[in-house]
This record gives structure tokens, sequence and C-alpha cells, in this order.
């Protein structure tokens, strides 16, 4: 078997070969691999970077978006509360106004029934009067008898009725 024959020509050429070939792959192929997979690695570092601040940023934006609901869930409940006590005090408000209003009606109505009340007695009293001194004048004229006394009265009475329906 000549496969296995040692020839040290043929020993020194393999040898000589091999390292051609290493030097031609080291140049060629070696090297820009190892570039390559280098550029690789510091593109997969560098998106690595980037998620962990993307990730830092996501969670700061989380944190300001609770704190901003928050707020506004304060802000809102502040508003309403506000809103509650804003009407109620205006209720109140609108209360004391009206029975403010009503007491002044209520004292104008007094002081006009009141004035109203005056003036009738007033009218009375000089219808009184005048009666009065109907009565006592035509007593004065016809003072004879006691029945002339009552139909005189009861003839005033009638004028007296017949002046108040007209």
């Amino acid at each position: 078997m000549d496969l296995v024959k040692f020839d040290p020509g043929l020993f020194i050429w393999t040898i000589l070969t091999f390292l051609v070939l290493v030097a031609l792959l080291t140049k060629f192929a070696w090297k820009p691999v190892m570039q390559m997979l280098d550029v690789r690695q510091e593109a997969i570092k560098k998106a690595l970077a980037d998620a962990d601040i993307a990730k830092r940023e996501l969670e700061r934006l989380q944190e300001e978006s609770a704190q901003i609901i928050r707020k506004a869930r304060v802000e809102a409940e502040s508003i309403v509360s506000k809103s509650w006590s804003d009407g109620e005090k205006l209720r109140e408000e609108m209360k004391v106004k009206a029975k403010a209003e009503a007491d002044a009606i209520v004292k104008e109505s007094q002081r006009q029934i009141e004035i109203e009340t005056g003036r009738a007695l007033r009218q009375i009293r000089s219808e009184v009067a005048d009666l009065s001194i109907a009565i006592a004048s035509k007593l004065i004229q016809r003072n004879v008898s006691k029945e002339d006394n009552d139909r005189l009265i009861q003839d005033t009475l009638k004028q007296i009725d017949s002046s108040r329906s007209n």
C-alpha cells in the first residue's frame, strides 16, 4: 500500500500547502469573518443597551403617566367636590335670598293691610259720623212722636242701603 508509506517530499509539500492555505484563509476568510463577528457582537451589545435604555424610558413614562392619571383623578375629585360645595353654597344663598324676599313681601303686605285697614276705618268713621249727623238733623227737624222717629230711622236706613248698592 503506497498510501501509507512515508515520503519526506510529500510531507513537506503537504505542510507547505497547509500553511499557505492557513495564511490565505487567515488573510481572506478568517479576518473578515472575525471582523464581521465583532461587528455583529457590537451591534448586539448596542441593541441590548438600546433595549435597556428603551425599557428604562418606558418604565419612566409609565410612572409619569400613572402620576398624571393620579393627579387627574385628584383634580377631578377636587372639581367634583368643589362643584358640590359651590352648589350647596348657591342653594343656601338662594334659600336666604328667597327667605329675605318673602319676608320683604310679607312686611309690604302687612303694611298695605294696615294702610287699607286705616283707610277703611276712617271711611267707616266718616260714614258713621255722616249717618249720625243725618239722623240727628232729621230727629231735630221732626221731633214729634215715637212713631215719627221710628219711621224716620227706617227711611234713613233705607236711604243708606240704597246709597250702598249704587
